[in-house]
């Protein structure tokens, strides 16, 4: 494990090179840097020097992540991969991905400067897309890792009418080439991933690591209850087929019976469309969306089913309509209980308490598990606020976080 002094200097370097990256972008003034833009590979090409003075040999894949190399005693060996991600959403903060990167090859520095190797190999990847922003498709990088990269997603374009297959050849990779950043499964014995929380739990406990139990799975539904558009001042109360009173009491019961449910569940009514839309006349139809999210896809299922009947007794009681359509579905990913173990115990070791929680953001993790064990250590984010320039993480957090990092990795690997 790092020394309290050497974690302080190497998560100073690490707040450094966050600030250093987040100058790399295609928006002056803001942070923006997408999937195979220039600054992109500007981003892969600074962090690949990093990753070079910390004594690992580096290169870019076929879809564009960035890897770290850090042999093991014995040249060839099977690796612990490390990383995240280092894309970004539109005027984005600077330490979502790019933080668990970095603090990666300040693990790898630490063995490096004492000359210590593992039975185990380390690479660490920069993986090239996670946020889906300029394609609409999540987690392009490591679903090149694991092979599960749908050739449809070629045709796929960005604003600017520029195909991802067109993206690749002006980032001069070749479109053919997908299948050979694919990973075979004993490459990597497992994959840990430092991400910041995105939220306030970690705060609100006072404490600054926490260990991921699971990725939330998510439906999401586009929803509509139909009645009677109608005169605001002719209308009586009693006689009127309102589909917005008839959305705000659904509403309230969405709210109520997830917290119910359980401190894990979260429900959210994102958009609301009311028609026709005018001040003097009735709603006769509304159009709202419910994302609902859970660690556990069983208790989600049965919140939503008992969310639709609700919908459903609401609508007849009114005399209206309700119907629904679900438009996206992921399951949930456990985080693999010998990993959680092993961060755990290193978390303890540094502060003393171990606080466990889902994830309700989606990551990188959440392909890689598909074919290596995977798990998560979060640090504190202030106010959890993420997906914006106000986020903020403290140095002495991730110094912390560094320690018990290193810790984890170096059992992991049995440095020697």
């Amino acid at each position: 494990m790092m020394t309290s002094f050497d974690a302080a200097q190497a998560a100073s370097r690490v707040m450094q090179r966050c600030d250093a990256l987040a100058q790399i972008s295609e928006t002056p003034g803001q942070l923006t840097r997408v999937y195979l833009s220039p600054q992109h590979l500007q981003a892969n090409a600074l962090v690949a020097g990093w990753m070079q003075q910390a004594g690992m040999h580096t290169w870019q894949d076929a879809v564009g992540n960035i890897f770290g190399r850090y042999e093991g005693v014995e040249a060839g060996a099977q690796a612990l991969l490390l990383g995240s991600h280092l894309d970004t959403v539109r005027d984005a903060g600077r330490y979502d991905g790019m933080l668990g990167v970095l603090a990666a090859i300040e693990v790898v520095e630490g063995l490096h400067r004492a000359n210590l190797r593992g039975r185990q190999a380390i690479e660490i990847v920069g993986f090239a897309d996670e946020e889906g922003t300029r394609f609409n498709i999540a987690l392009l990088g490591s679903r090149g890792l694991t092979g599960s990269w749908p050739q449809t997603w070629l045709a796929c374009e960005d604003t600017q009418g520029v195909s991802v297959a067109q993206a690749l050849e002006q980032a001069g990779l070749d479109p053919a080439q997908i299948a050979n950043a694919q990973r075979p499964v004993a490459d990597f014995s497992a994959y840990l991933e430092l991400h910041i929380e995105q939220g306030p739990v970690l705060e609100q406990a006072d404490l600054a690591l926490g260990v991921v139990t699971a990725i939330n799975g998510a439906r999401r539904l586009s929803c509509r209850f139909t009645g009677e558009a109608g005169h605001a001042g002719t209308v009586p109360m009693r006689h009127r087929r309102d589909a917005l009173t008839a959305a705000a009491e659904w509403i309230q019961i969405i709210e109520q019976a997830t917290i119910e449910a359980g401190p894990e569940m979260v429900a959210t009514v994102g958009t609301l469309q009311c028609e026709p839309g005018a001040v003097n006349v009735i709603p006769g139809a509304v159009g709202l969306t419910l994302d609902i999210r859970s660690p556990q896809d069983d208790k989600r299922e049965a919140l939503l089913n008992h969310l639709l009947d609700e919908a459903n007794r609401i609508a007849q009681q009114r005399r209206l309509e309700f119907r629904h359509d679900i438009f996206y579905t992921i399951a949930a990913t456990p985080c693999d209980m010998p990993l959680r173990e092993e961060l755990a115990d290193a978390v303890h070791t540094v502060q003393g308490k171990v606080l466990s929680l889902p994830s309700g953001a989606g990551h990188d993790a959440i392909a890689i598990a598909e074919r290596w064990p995977s798990a998560m250590l979060f640090v504190r984010c202030h106010k959890g606020i993420s997906h914006h320039p106000a986020e903020s993480v403290a140095c002495s957090d991730v110094a912390q976080a560094l320690r018990a990092l290193s810790l984890a990795v170096g059992r992991l690997i049995h440095t020697e």
